[in-house]
């Protein structure tokens, strides 16, 4: 692993993902200390009209507690923030959450690239973007915003992926600096923690 990526101090961690994330993105949240200082940005691919249930089934082995933020709320240390169902989820200037119904971005709402494309904006260098397994290219574009403004882009390895679509879209449309499978993303963001502590 590039031991250079671990001496930014990171101020966000976006995750997208569709059909086929959920397992990999629980078995992630499992492993991540409850202490891990690093505000993380969920967005996921969900039913619009069930507005119960998806996070409480995220949430049962997480050490962290998953969090759906109201419009304009301030983002603090080390929460875990799932874009709500039906909304869009955008990372603004001066360090708080946006929501908005406005119309369907690659057929979905929430879409996973505008939530890349605020937080790049956003967070520069400073930002880790990771793309995990689904069926459309949501986030290719935003995969390229976190690249084109100096941030990390790791992908879920596309062998490795149920759906291969999202992780390869993004792999044809920016330079990925890493291509992972699901167990090396988790321990990536394990040893981003270990040096953190040091």
């Amino acid at each position: 692993m590039q031991s250079n990526l671990f001496d930014t101090k990171y101020k966000g961690i976006v995750i997208g993902g569709s059909a086929g994330s959920f397992k990999p993105i629980t078995e992630l949240l499992a492993e991540l200390p409850e202490d891990f200082p690093i505000p993380i940005f969920l967005c996921l691919h969900r039913l619009k009209h069930v507005r119960h249930g998806f996070i409480e089934a995220l949430s049962i082995r997480s050490k962290k507690p998953i969090y759906e933020p109201q419009d304009k709320e301030s983002i603090r240390p080390g929460m875990v923030y799932l874009a709500p169902s039906n909304y869009h989820m955008c990372i603004e200037l001066g360090n708080s959450i946006s929501l908005s119904t406005e119309d369907l971005v690659n057929n979905s709402r929430p879409a996973i690239d505008l939530t890349f494309m605020s937080a790049a904006y956003t967070y520069k260098d400073k930002l880790i973007g990771i793309l995990y397994s689904g069926a459309n290219k949501d986030g290719a574009i935003g995969m390229k915003s976190i690249k084109d403004k100096g941030g990390i882009t790791i992908i879920q390895d596309p062998e490795e992926s149920m759906m291969n679509t999202m992780p390869l879209s993004a792999k044809n449309c920016t330079e990925i600096d890493l291509c992972l499978e699901s167990k090396k993303i988790k321990n990536f963001l394990l040893d981003l923690y270990k040096a953190y502590q040091k």
